[in-house]
């Protein structure tokens, strides 16, 4: 766990092992959200980037007789 300080502007800098392990660069987007008492900051994608990242998943949707 690392500790990080809010500088007078509302600032923080990610530790660098956590900007490693998640491939941050720099001016690359992130969402912040606030959730259950904390701040939360989610690495924005791009949908080509999603793909497949659910492998396994059964996309054949059934459809209604009355649909095709």
């Amino acid at each position: 766990m690392s500790i990080v300080t809010i500088s007078p502007k509302f600032q923080v800098v990610i530790p660098q092992k956590i900007r490693e392990s998640l491939d941050l660069r720099p001016g690359q987007k992130v969402q912040a959200f606030s959730y259950k008492g904390r701040i939360e900051l989610v690495p924005v994608k791009k949908p080509r980037d999603m793909r497949g990242f659910l492998p396994g998943i059964e996309t054949d949707v059934p459809r209604d007789r009355d649909r095709s």
